[in-house]
């Protein structure tokens, strides 16, 4: 995952993120590599994900087509249970969802927290090259 923006439809993403969890697929950035956004949530979709030293990351809040971000709906309302549940498909427990959730919503739509492999591996297991 070299350059990788965000998406335009969030429910896509979200279908194409378990299509590669489901295959079996590895994500790895490399040293320069940029994952943003919705790039973000395929990352995480990964079986292995490796993360090099250089490789960056940005998430921020989503936004729906009539302007409102994840803040503007409850907690449990289905706009926001739908990205609690992938992360926990992804193999996040309950309380690393929330917590990552909160996180990248915690930053508007209009700007991003930007952040490198090592803050990733906090927040996720990263899997290492063996050498």
């Amino acid at each position: 995952m070299i350059e990788c923006p965000g998406t335009e439809d969030d429910l896509a993403n979200l279908r194409l993120g378990r299509m590669i969890r489901e295959r079996g697929i590895a994500t790895h950035v490399p040293t320069g590599g940029s994952v943003r956004s919705g790039g973000v949530e395929l990352f995480l979709a990964g079986v292995q994900r490796y993360a090099d030293p250089g490789s960056e990351f940005a998430v921020h809040s989503w936004i729906d087509d009539s302007g409102r971000e994840a803040g503007d709906y409850a907690a449990d309302a289905p706009e926001n249970r739908r990205y609690l549940d992938y992360y926990r498909q992804m193999g996040m427990s309950m309380g690393e969802a929330q917590a990552f959730y909160a996180m990248t919503n915690a930053v508007p739509f209009e700007s991003a927290h930007w952040f490198g492999a090592e803050e990733m591996g906090r927040w996720i297991r990263l899997d290492h090259v063996e050498s």
